[in-house]
Order: C-alpha cells, then sequence, then structure tokens
C-alpha cells in the first residue's frame, strides 16, 4: 500500500528546486549553483564482449563464485556472477579534472565515497583503452605521497593521492583530493565504458580519509541546498541525470516521501518488510537497506533470495520464461512509506517496464542477486539501479534523508 506522500516543504534542503529551465548559477547574495550532469547509460558487459568476439573466453576465465569480497571501505559493492554481471547497463557522466581540463566518465556512486581516474602512471591492461590523468599537464595539480586503494565486488583500484580543480558541469571544486590509479587489476575496468568513479556516499566510508567531492561542495557554498537528485531512464529512454544543489519539480508531481537516514555511512534507510502477492517472505521484523547508484541489480541476503526464488517459482538463477511471469514483488515500507513494486510487463500491470525483470535476447532474469553485507542491525539490502528507476531519488544531507518521487 502506498504511504501518504510527504509535500515538499520550503526551507534548507528540502523541498527546493531547481528545474532544468532555470539556470544553473543562480545570482544572489553570492554564486550558488545547481548543477545537472546528463547520463549516458553505457552497453552491459555483454554486449562488449560480444562486439570483440570475446564473450565465450570471458565466460571460461570467470565462472561462478558464490563467495563474497567484501572490502571495509565499500563492501556495498560485492562480486556478481557472470549471469548477472553480463547483463548490467550502466549510466556515467563526463566530468573534468585540472587546468587546463582534462575530461573523464565517471560512475556518479552513492555506495561509496572516493573519486579517483586512470592515470599515466597505470601500466595495467584497463589503463590502455581510457582516459589517463596527466599530472604533468596541469598547472594546478598538487601532489602527495600518501596511497589510497579501493576493493570493488568487480574490480579494485591502487594508486597515490592528489589535489586539482575538479570540475562538475558549472561547478569548480578547487583542491579536491582525489587517486590516480597506479594498478587495476584484472579486467573487469577494461571492458567498461566509464573511466572512473566519483563516490557520494559519507566521508565515513572514504579511503584514505579523501573528502569526498559533494562535502568540498557544501562546505564551500557550492551549490544552492544540501542535496542531489538522481534520474534514471528506463530501456532505451535518454534523460538520465544528477542534478547538484536542487531538485527538478517536473519529476516530483507525484509527491515526495521522505525517508529518514538509520545510519549516515552509505544512504541507509530502514525497510519494514518484503512481500510478495501481500505475503511476507523476507525481511518481516525489518531490515536495513542501501540506495546505491553503483549496484545495477536488487540485492539482499542469500537465504533471502533463495526464498524469493522459492516463491516465484523460477531457478536458483533467477532465470525466467519471457512469455509470462503472474506475479508482483514489493518491498514495504510500512504505512507511511511507498513499496518497490515489480512486476511482470503486459497489459493490465500497473507497470509496463517492471524494476525487477532484465530482458535479454527473448529471456527474462530477475534482477536480484545475493550479498552479504553485515551491519549492528543485521544484513544489508542493496536497492540498485533497478529500484532507483521507478523513482525520482533525492539524497539529502540537510535532513539527513532520502526522498522518492514515484515516476509511474
Amino acid at each position: 500500500m502506498w504511504g501518504q506522500p510527504t509535500p515538499p516543504k520550503p526551507g534548507h534542503g528540502q523541498g527546493d528546486e531547481c528545474g532544468e529551465h532555470i539556470p544553473a548559477r543562480l545570482l544572489l547574495m553570492e554564486p550558488v549553483l545547481c548543477a545537472r550532469i546528463p547520463l549516458r547509460k553505457g552497453k552491459s558487459l555483454r554486449q562488449a564482449l560480444q562486439e570483440h568476439g570475446l564473450l565465450e573466453r570471458y565466460l571460461k576465465e570467470h565462472p561462478y563464485n558464490p563467495a563474497p569480497l567484501l572490502h571495509a571501505t565499500n563492501p556495498s559493492l560485492t562480486p556478481l556472477t557472470p549471469p548477472h554481471l553480463l547483463c548490467q547497463d550502466s549510466y556515467y557522466g563526463t566530468i573534468s579534472i585540472g587546468t587546463p581540463p582534462q575530461d573523464f566518465t565517471v560512475i556518479f556512486d552513492t555506495g561509496s565515497s572516493n573519486l579517483w581516474v586512470p592515470s599515466v602512471y597505470c601500466s595495467s591492461q584497463p589503463c590502455s583503452n581510457h582516459n589517463l590523468f596527466n599530472p604533468a599537464e596541469s598547472s594546478t595539480f598538487v601532489s602527495t605521497n600518501d596511497s589510497v586503494y579501493i576493493a570493488y565486488g568487480t574490480g579494485s583500484m591502487s594508486g597515490v593521492l592528489g589535489y586539482d580543480t575538479v570540475r562538475v558541469a558549472d561547478i569548480d571544486v578547487y583542491h579536491q583530493i582525489f587517486g590516480l590509479s597506479e594498478t587495476e587489476p584484472g579486467d573487469f575496468f577494461y571492458y567498461t565504458p566509464f573511466d572512473g568513479i566519483l563516490g557520494l556516499a559519507f566521508p565515513s566510508l572514504a579511503s584514505s580519509g579523501a573528502t569526498p567531492v559533494f562535502d568540498n561542495m557544501m562546505s564551500e557554498g557550492l551549490v544552492a541546498k544540501d542535496l542531489f537528485s538522481v534520474y534514471l531512464s528506463k530501456n532505451e529512454e535518454s534523460g538520465s541525470f544528477v542534478l547538484f544543489g536542487g531538485i527538478d519539480p517536473y519529476y516530483v508531481r507525484n509527491g515526495i516521501t521522505w525517508i529518514p537516514l538509520s545510519a549516515e555511512t552509505y544512504w541507509q534507510i530502514t525497510m519494514d518488510s518484503v512481500s510478495i502477492n501481500s505475503m511476507a517472505v523476507a525481511c518481516s521484523n525489518g531490515c536495513q537497506a542501501i540506495v546505491d547508484t553503483g549496484t545495477s541489480l536488487l540485492a539482499m541476503p542469500s537465504t533471502a533470495l533463495a526464498q524469493v526464488y522459492s516463491v516465484l517459482g523460477v531457478s536458483s538463477g533467477g532465470q525466467v520464461r519471457a512469455t509470462g511471469l503472474p506475479w508482483g514483488v514489493w518491498c514495504s515500507w510500512g504505512e507511511h512509506r511507498p513499496p518497490l513494486t515489480c512486476v511482470q510487463p503486459g497489459a493490465g500491470n500497473p507497470h509496463p517496464a517492471p524494476c525487477c525483470v532484465l530482458q535479454r535476447d527473448g529471456s527474462c532474469s530477475l534482477g536480484f542477486q545475493s550479498v552479504g553485507v553485515p551491519t549492528e542491525s543485521g544484513e544489508l539490502w542493496i536497492l540498485g539501479d533497478v529500484f532507483i528507476r521507478e523513482y525520482y531519488v533525492i539524497f539529502n544531507r540537510a535532513t539527513n534523508s532520502v526522498g522518492l518521487s514515484p515516476l509511474a
């Protein structure tokens, strides 16, 4: 059951609007910014490998491995099995670093906190086909002797830290700390359409104590409000974006439901239950979930995933026939919080493009994966892009809350 949407309220960080027809630079007492970064939807890894004739070799060299490889700095990004990983799309945008600017495509990741890009110091295979930052070509670069290491579920990077000007749309963040990769082991990053990652989680998750980009935007008064918002298009639609410092009124016409954070690390919230056809199947006593733009699927503890698959009557790999799925799935946030709805596409369904069914080459798989991320309150659920595509999502640092406005 849908909760009652909370109408936008005026005030710092909540309910303030910055639509696409409002100039990015707002001239008030002091200049503040509302900057929109267009996001492009990249090819899935399967598509990239097929185009290069490498799919069969990749599958042989990357057999199924159910063991999660967690890292204390960023456990939200855990390994994906090849069937899931191959089908994932990514959303990425362009930033620049240095003077004169050097451009990079990055994932805007709410599940991590560091900014890093490949550098000329890197000799790993993934650095051979991506843009490389060259500090010698930037007059504003400041070097350090500090190292950085970040492990993700699908790859890792190690390198050195430096400072330079980072431009995000019309926002210039001076003396921003970032990582310059020296090694990127494995070949996952080689096939990705993006160069690096810009983390948007809290400072407590940052490796080597690096201050996140958005924290510097806030502390330096570079954004109109201490929030950013995300719209991810469905299927092949264009128009995805991250909006720093404001809320686009076009996407909140259905109202905003504000959910307070339960921890200021990830964008972590409390989830009351998970139900299928009005029957609770998991999280019956409540559980923790994070809203993560750096994860494509909806991740849950392995025991919960097994139960969901059992109730839905699908294989352990989540494979289903595309000819009919007479079921709906949703996560309920209680009386005053909205559910996540995942339904089979077709006539009579409330959402023609479901958030939890991935269609590829005439077959479907559920957009689920298992993950084990322990917290004091139990294991985390991760609400990735399949969830985010159903909402206009507002990440509010002023009130430490997540705002959801349904797009349907």
